[in-house]
This record gives C-alpha cells, sequence and structure tokens, in this order.
C-alpha cells in the first residue's frame, strides 16, 4: 500500500512540473504585451503587431514599422537549447534567402545573418546575406523560459515569404566558423505586413510530386508488378523478380540513410542512384520484350519510345533547373 501511494506521489510531483514547465514556455502570448527585462528598446514595444506563426513550436512574431525605412522584428520562442532562426526569402525557399539565427550559450549571446545558399552545410555561410541589419538594435536573451531574438532592417519593405527553424537539441555554432548544422524542424508563412495577416506556405513544392511518385511506386512495385509475376513466361517473369528485388532493396535502403553531415552520405547516394539506373533499364528492357512477346508490333514499341523521350526530355529539364539553382 505505501509502494502504491509512493508511485501515485511520484505521478502527481511529475505531472506539477510538467505542467509547470509547459506553462512557463507558453508564458508570452500575443494576448500580453511585450515585457522585456533589462533591454533598452529604442522603440515603443506597444506598437508592435502580434502574430503566432508557428503553432507547433509556439513561435510567436512581433513587428512594427517603427519608421519609414526601419522595421523591427521581434521572435519569441521557448527556451531551447540550440539556435533558432527566421529567414527572408523572395520565393518561400531555403536556398537563396538570409536569415538572422540567434543562441544563448552558458558563455555568449550571440546574433549572426546567414546566407542559405544551398542545403549543405558549407554553403550556409555567416556574416554574409542580402539582409540590411540596422546596428542600433539586436537582442537575443531568455526569459521566463522563453527566447527572444530582435532585430531591425533597414528596408522599406520586408521581403513577405519568411521561414522559420529551429536547430537540433544540444547543438549551438561555436567559433571561429559558426557552422549551422540541418535544422530539426523547419517551417514557412506568408505575411501581410498591412493586415497583419499569416498564412501557412510550409508545403514543399515537391510534396504533391513526392506523393505522386509514392502512390505510383505502390501501384507498380506492389500490384501491377506482382500481377505480372503470374505471367507464365520464364524470362520476362526472371526480369520482374529482378526490378521487384532492386525496388524492394531501394525501400529497405532509406532505414540505413546516412545523415546529410555523414562522409558516407555520398557512398550512400552513389548506391541508391546506381541502383535506381539500373532498375530503370531493367524495367524499360522488360516492357519492350513484354511488348515483343505480345506481338503487338512496331506501333507499341514506337508509342512506348515516344513516351520514353517525354520523360527523358523532362528529366533532363529538372536536372538543369536543379544545377542552375545550385
Amino acid at each position: 500500500m505505501k509502494t502504491t501511494q509512493f508511485i501515485v506521489f511520484i505521478l502527481i510531483i511529475t505531472t506539477i512540473f510538467g505542467l509547470s514547465a509547459k506553462v512557463n514556455s507558453e508564458t508570452d502570448s500575443c494576448s500580453s504585451s511585450l515585457n522585456l527585462q533589462n533591454a533598452n528598446l529604442p522603440f515603443d514595444a506597444a506598437s508592435l503587431h502580434c502574430l503566432s506563426v508557428w503553432d507547433a513550436h509556439n513561435y510567436i512574431l512581433r513587428y512594427s514599422q517603427t519608421s519609414s525605412n526601419i522595421w523591427t522584428f521581434v521572435l519569441s520562442t521557448p527556451a531551447v537549447n540550440s539556435f533558432i532562426a527566421i529567414g527572408f526569402s523572395s520565393n518561400g525557399q531555403m536556398v537563396g534567402s538570409s536569415a538572422i539565427v540567434g543562441w544563448v550559450s552558458s558563455t555568449e549571446r550571440t546574433i549572426k545573418q546567414y546566407f542559405l545558399g544551398g542545403t549543405s552545410a558549407n554553403l550556409v555561410e555567416p556574416d554574409k546575406g542580402n539582409l540590411q541589419v540596422a546596428s542600433n538594435f539586436s537582442l537575443i536573451t531568455s526569459q521566463s523560459s522563453r527566447l527572444y531574438l530582435g532585430f531591425q532592417l533597414e528596408t522599406s519593405q520586408p521581403q513577405t515569404r519568411l521561414l522559420y527553424s529551429v536547430g537540433p537539441d544540444g547543438f549551438l555554432p561555436v567559433a571561429p566558423n559558426y557552422r549551422l548544422i540541418e535544422h530539426s524542424d523547419k517551417f514557412s508563412t506568408s505575411i501581410n505586413y498591412i493586415t497583419g495577416q499569416s498564412t501557412s506556405s510550409s508545403q514543399s513544392p515537391y510534396s504533391k510530386l513526392r506523393k505522386s511518385h509514392g502512390v505510383l511506386n505502390m501501384l507498380g512495385w506492389g500490384i501491377l508488378l506482382i500481377i505480372g509475376l503470374n505471367a507464365d513466361v520464364s524470362t520476362h517473369k526472371a526480369l520482374g523478380i529482378i526490378i521487384l528485388v532492386l525496388g524492394c532493396l531501394q525501400v529497405m535502403a532509406l532505414l540505413v540513410r546516412p545523415e546529410k553531415e555523414s562522409k558516407a552520405r555520398k557512398y550512400w547516394n552513389w548506391y541508391h542512384q546506381g541502383v535506381g539506373r539500373i532498375l530503370i533499364i531493367f524495367a524499360i528492357a522488360n516492357v519492350f520484350y513484354g511488348i515483343h512477346l505480345g506481338e503487338k508490333g512496331k506501333a507499341w514499341n514506337a508509342g512506348y519510345g515516344a513516351v520514353l523521350a517525354i520523360l527523358v526530355v523532362t528529366a533532363v529539364i529538372f536536372e538543369l533547373r536543379l544545377w542552375f539553382k545550385k
């Protein structure tokens, strides 16, 4: 009985502390005014517009045009043992945008601008970017289990596509290069500075393509290919089995994919892309062989060849776009 009471007592205490931590992390909201202790603000905090911009991480953005060409921003987030960031983008994408990044360590408080030139760590460059950051106000502080990142931009109109991110727990950029690693989570919004409305635009432009890719793969590998394997044609069936095995290996490879920063990632990419190309070759060969077995003649070969030509041209166009973006 005493053991049970002790366990219940521990659960109650744990719950109280958990709720306390949650309440502390949510002490800031748009229903309360900004109250930064020991901060000499060069603007009226009451004039700032307030938006809840990322509910999943309780990110709150305050902003205002404090003079004709000065815009003030204060980003409030739960206290984390990592960096927080807000980026400004012309198209809603990370690559090509500039971000203000801040973090608080046991020894220092740091704010830096980064230029996001690509998706790899070496292309995310500190102390570079297209933002004209005003010199009279910058702030990163921890208060009441919240981080506050404040800065001013010299511009008549900031970009309306905003990016938010939080770094992996336990990682803080360090001197001398202050390199960032990939964020643990990100979000993007589109903001109307006049009306104060913010709408989510976090869905990747390739998300629909990825979903279509997944659906077509499930249809092809999981249903149509298995139906084809029931055909009583040994060579055609053998090619189908090889394609099925390679396809399964491709999916299984995702379970052991190294992180982007890992030295082994390039070798995994070589494997994944190489097997993918082999799959395509076998699949094309098997389709032409199936047309031959079905005695469908030159018309079917020409039709499938035309489809392949369109796919190849499309793939080349997308590859060139990716290269130009890099």
